[in-house]
C-alpha cells in the first residue's frame, strides 16, 4: 500500500485513514511487510512504517537524493519561472491538456545569471528532456508513442517548495518498491512517457503499465459530484453489502455479471486484461444508491 500524500491541498486530517478503513471493508487488504534492515539501500530503509504503508512524505529524503543525482549528471536544471510567466505561454503553440509548453527559459541560463536569480527566489527543478517520440507498449492501448519535447517540454521534478513532483516521486518509488505491473486510469497514460525518460535515466528497469477506461456518468461525462453518486463512505453508513460495491465494479470492468454479489479474492482467478473493456464504462443513473436500498 503506497500513500501518495504529496500534494498539500489533498491532503486532509483523518482522509487517509477514511480510506484504508474503506478499502478493508471492501475486502481489500494489501501486504504488511517486515521493517528492512539497517543494511538495506536507502529506498529500502525508508520502506512502510509499522502498518504496512508505504507514505510518500516520510521518503523526501529519497526524492532529494535522487534528484542530486540527476543533477550532477546534467539531467536537472534550476527553473525561476513564475507562474504568471508560465502562464503567459499558455497562448502560444503546443499547449496541452495539462498545460502550456515549457518552452525551456531556464535551460541554457549562464551560471553566473542562475547564481544570481537563486540569491532572489529558489527555483524548481525541470528534467531536461530529449528530442523525439518516447515508445511503449501498453497492456491495453498497445503500441504507444508521445513526444515529450513536443507535447510538455521539461517537465518539473522538484517544485521551488522542495517537494517532488508526481512524476519523479512515483518513478523513484516504483524502482525501490520492486514494482513490476502498474494498472491505472487512462487519464494518466500520457504521463507514462514521462516516468519512462525518469527510469531510463536512473538506470532501473521500468514496470509494465496498462492503463484502462475511467467510470463516466450516462451522459457520458467524467463522474462528478454533479451526477450525485453517493460515495463509498455513504453507502457503507447506509448499510449497502460491501459484494455489491464489488460487484457492480466487477461488472463495470467486464469481469463479471450485471447484478453480480462478489468479493474481490473470487475475481483473481479470472482477472484477464482482455476481458477490460476498451471504451469507458458507463454508470447508469441510480446504479450506486440501488445497492444503498439493498442493503436497508
Amino acid at each position: 500500500m503506497r500513500v501518495e500524500d504529496l500534494d498539500g491541498p489533498r491532503v486532509r486530517p483523518g482522509l487517509e485513514a477514511r480510506i484504508l478503513d474503506e478499502l478493508a471493508w471492501l475486502g481489500l487488504p494489501w501486504d504488511v511487510e517486515a521493517a528492512p534492515p539497517a543494511s538495506a539501500s536507502p529506498g529500502a530503509r525508508l520502506g512502510p512504517s509499522a502498518d504496512g504503508v508505504y507514505r510518500q512524505s516520510a521518503r523526501l529524503p529519497l526524492y532529494a537524493e535522487v534528484l542530486e543525482r540527476l543533477r550532477a549528471a546534467g539531467l536537472a536544471y534550476p527553473c525561476f519561472c513564475s507562474r504568471a510567466e508560465i502562464a503567459r505561454a499558455a497562448q502560444a503553440p503546443h499547449a496541452s491538456d495539462e498545460g502550456p509548453r515549457y518552452p525551456g527559459t531556464c535551460r541554457a541560463l549562464p551560471a553566473a545569471e542562475r547564481a544570481a536569480r537563486a540569491a532572489r527566489r529558489p527555483p524548481a527543478w525541470r528534467f531536461l528532456v530529449p528530442e523525439g517520440p518516447i515508445s511503449f507498449v501498453d497492456g491495453v492501448h498497445g503500441p504507444c508513442a508521445f513526444d515529450v519535447a513536443a507535447a510538455v517540454g521539461d517537465f518539473v521534478v522538484m517544485r521551488a517548495d522542495g517537494v517532488p513532483a508526481y512524476q519523479l516521486a512515483v518513478a523513484v518509488d516504483d524502482a525501490a518498491m520492486g514494482i513490476t505491473e502498474v494498472v491505472r486510469g487512462d487519464d494518466l497514460l500520457p504521463s507514462t512517457a514521462r516516468q519512462l525518460l525518469l527510469h531510463r535515466a536512473l538506470g532501473v528497469e521500468p514496470p509494465r503499465f496498462a492503463h484502462v477506461p475511467l467510470v463516466v456518468g450516462a451522459d457520458g461525462e467524467r463522474l462528478a459530484k454533479r451526477h450525485g453518486a453517493l460515495s463509498l463512505g455513504e453507502l457503507r453508513e447506509r448499510g449497502a453489502d460491501p459484494r455489491d460495491v464489488v460487484g457492480l465494479l466487477a461488472a463495470l470492468s467486464g469481469l463479471a455479471d450485471t447484478g453480480a454479489r462478489v468479493e474481490p479474492n473470487a475475481l483473481v482467478a479470472g482477472f484477464r486484461l482482455e476481458r477490460i473493456p476498451r471504451g469507458p464504462a458507463r454508470l447508469e443513473p441510480g446504479a450506486v444508491e440501488a445497492l444503498a436500498r439493498a442493503g436497508a
